[in-house]
């Protein structure tokens, strides 16, 4: 998988990682991801969470995938981490969010949604 395989629009779903506790419903997002303005081998988009929008780049290596989040467009506010699921075809990823304030982590289902790229 390249960062080209990355561009485009996929569907998130965060679910709640407290063991012991009540269930909680997962959180949905929607990532849009292009090519990089300046930087040849990585992405840039954004992810929209019910009304929070933030900035996104990064970029996958061997089936590892890291994306910065930003919510002011200067400071890292949570980093998404994960691997392409086998046999997907570069279509699902799974891994973990990770706010840089609370380090509060959640486990991801990235999907990729088709149409025209």
């Amino acid at each position: 998988m390249t960062h080209q395989h990355l561009q485009g629009r996929w569907h998130a779903r965060l679910q709640p990682a407290t063991p012991g506790a009540p269930a909680q419903p997962a959180t949905t997002a929607v990532l849009q991801l292009g090519p990089h303005p300046e930087l040849a081998e990585s992405v840039r988009g954004t992810v929209q969470r019910g009304e929070t929008r933030a900035q996104l780049s990064g970029d996958v290596d061997a089936g590892e995938l890291t994306l910065e989040e930003s919510t002011n467009g200067t400071n890292i506010s949570a980093t998404w981490s994960g691997q392409v699921v086998d046999g997907s075809c570069g279509k699902e990823i799974h891994g973990t969010w990770t706010n840089a304030y609370t380090s509060t982590a959640l486990p991801f289902v990235l999907r990729k949604q088709a149409g025209w790229q």
